[in-house]
């Protein structure tokens, strides 16, 4: 489970509660109307925009901001490491048996056992992470959808109520209490879009970079494999996807 992504959410929530707690009315922040504008509103034009399969896979995507902690590229360099040695001296063969948990090195590995050629290996391996990256961008997409619907159906929220108040001008002491239910809508958008949707949306672009960075060392890697490399050079040709500090630390 991705900590930070918790805290992030639940801190932002408590905060804005105790804020509106300690405010003293706490009722006159709940107002079913104006959620149903911008709840539904913002669900609404989401589904227009994306189909009903892509709406459903965006929550596998967005369980990846909560609970998918992505394997720290130095874990995969010294696995590749390992892997070159083993090759290196018992042949690229025996790798066929070396147990291995991540899917896509164990799928490099085994095009590499198998005798494919590298420009086929290199081919295929490249044309998943692209096919990986659209369906993240998908996802991406589908929450900075939501999170730039949420504030405009705040924002139509409000003059619907605003439309109402100037509608019974005949009564002042209405118009306070009024104005203050238009504005909720906004406040509502707000919340939506800027501690839920918009987080989460770049959340999950972090977690595809990180994901594109592993996958891209081990299409590296498999290649340097291949082509026999000194383990240690191909050490240090893939510390150099790292950032200096991490390759100082390996």
């Amino acid at each position: 489970m991705d900590i930070g992504t918790v805290v992030g959410l639940v801190s932002g929530l408590v905060l804005i509660l105790s804020a509106i707690v300690l405010g003293g009315d706490v009722m006159g922040f709940v107002d079913v109307p104006s959620v149903l504008i911008v709840v539904g509103g913002s669900m609404g034009a989401t589904f227009i925009r994306f189909t009903l399969g892509d709406l459903i896979n965006s929550i596998n995507v967005a369980m990846k901001a909560f609970f998918v902690k992505v394997q720290p590229p130095e874990d995969i360099i010294r696995e590749l490491v390992t892997l070159s040695n083993i090759a290196r001296k018992e042949g690229l063969l025996k790798l066929e048996k070396q147990p291995i948990n991540d899917e896509f090195l164990k799928k490099a590995i085994m095009y590499c056992v198998d005798g494919h050629d590298a420009e086929f290996i290199q081919e295929v391996l490249d044309k998943e992470i692209d096919l990986t990256l659209e369906r993240h961008d998908l996802g991406q997409g589908i929450f900075r959808s939501l999170g730039d619907a949420a504030p405009a159906f705040g924002m139509i929220g409000t003059l619907i109520g605003l439309v109402k108040m100037l509608g019974n001008m005949k009564d002042p002491a209405s118009i306070g209490p009024s104005m203050a239910v238009a504005l909720l809508t906004t406040l509502y958008g707000a919340i939506i879009a800027n501690l839920m949707a918009l987080p989460i949306a770049d959340k999950l672009r972090r977690r595809s970079q990180e994901e594109e960075l592993n996958k891209r060392l081990v299409v590296e890697g498999v290649l340097g494999l291949q082509k026999g490399l000194n383990p240690r050079v191909l050490e240090e040709l893939l510390k150099t996807f790292l950032p200096p500090k991490q390759r100082e630390g390996e």
